[in-house]
């Protein structure tokens, strides 16, 4: 049995009763890092043997499998939110789901949601790009390939790309082009800034370090009220 386990995003007391009920039943707990992981273990006090996951090593998927093979039940985590979601996680999934092992995913913190929730947006559609190519070509691609949906589009981003993302955003974009940041979410220094690309770009480039992880929010330009917005279900019907 392979269950996918979320842990929290930044506050430890995010973390669901059934996430730890899992953390505590499992037999071993695979994950990204070791150490990260015996941390949150030991602040809830559960003792585990845990099990490092490298989605990029084909020798670490098949250990993983073959302990669920034998008949183990494995919880499977990331460093922080919910696996597989830009995160390590979906081939031991796929691996597992072909070799008939059951396969159950608890709800939990997800940066992804957390943003989306505190935008202050439409709740409707959206785009998750999760993190882009490191080539500027490719990532403007997909960037206005996913804008001309007509939906919000959402993009995780470093400290140190952060600016640079911002400007690719506003020459593929538009200068004017809505973005709503959301920096170290659930954490103690959690920031919302909210702007278009160029004036953050600017307001990012002038500090001396920018520090936390981001999410990041195109929205799309403000505009009269939208059709598709009020066209409700009987549309479809």
């Amino acid at each position: 049995m392979l269950y996918i386990v979320p842990t929290p995003i930044g506050n430890l007391q995010d973390i669901t009763l059934r996430a730890l009920e899992t953390l505590k039943t499992a037999d071993a707990v695979l994950c990204e890092d070791t150490r990260r992981t015996q941390i949150l273990l030991s602040h809830f006090g559960i003792s585990k043997p845990t099990y490092r996951y490298n989605e990029n090593d084909e020798r670490s998927v098949a250990r993983c499998l073959d302990a669920l093979k034998s008949g183990k039940t494995c919880a499977l985590v990331s460093d922080c939110g919910t696996p597989c979601i830009s995160d390590p996680g979906w081939k031991l999934v796929k691996e597992a789901v072909a070799a008939g092992i059951k396969v159950s995913s608890l709800p939990g913190p997800s940066a992804v949601a957390c943003a989306l929730a505190g935008a202050g947006i439409t709740g409707g559609a959206f785009t998750f790009l999760g993190f882009l190519p490191r080539k500027p070509g490719k990532a403007a691609k997909m960037i206005a390939s996913a804008y001309g949906l007509d939906v919000p589009v959402v993009l995780y981003e470093s400290p140190y790309r952060v600016v640079k993302m911002l400007e690719l955003i506003a020459k593929t974009l538009g200068d004017d082009t809505p973005v709503i940041l959301a920096r170290e979410l659930s954490k103690v220094y959690e920031e919302w800034l909210r702007g278009t690309a160029r004036s953050l770009a600017d307001e990012l480039s002038k500090k001396n370090k920018v520090q936390g992880e981001f999410v990041m929010i195109i929205d799309r330009p403000a505009a009269p009220e939208r059709e598709d917005e009020n066209d409700g279900q009987d549309a479809y019907f």
